[in-house]
């Protein structure tokens, strides 16, 4: 059994399996899923696991080279918008959550937590180590 990092196997297999300029969208639960992309739905309920903890996971795990969230983020969920500028600062691109969901089909894999606070979604782009 592995030690420490992502424990779920489908996770970590999908993890293993993205490459440069691949999409990840890390979304509450409200999100709605596209078809197509690989899904990984981590929601137990309301609220567990959290966006935090998720994004905080997945970041200990990729090399992200862009973030994207939903302009509506910044005053419909300030915790999330103060979070992401955290990670990713100057570097976070804001849309509107419409133009979100579309650019969500075009994302390799999905990761669904169970946060039920609005807007607590971000498009990862896939860097590279070297």
């Amino acid at each position: 059994m592995k030690r420490s990092g992502i424990l779920n196997r489908h996770l970590a297999g999908a993890i293993a399996e993205l490459g440069h300029g691949d999409g990840v969208l890390v979304c509450d639960a409200g999100m709605p899923i596209p078809a197509g992309p690989r899904v990984v739905d981590l929601a137990f309920r309301a609220g567990v696991p959290s966006f935090e903890e998720v994004l905080a996971g997945l970041l200990d795990e990729l090399v992200v080279e862009g973030a994207t969230a939903a302009q509506e983020v910044r005053t419909a969920n300030p915790a999330a918008a103060a979070l992401l500028a955290g990670h990713f600062g100057a570097t976070l691109a804001h849309v509107s959550h419409e133009e979100l969901k579309s650019l969500s089909a075009g994302a390799r894999l999905i990761v669904r937590t169970g946060e039920a606070r609005p807007y607590a979604n971000v498009l990862l782009r896939c860097g590279v180590f070297f």
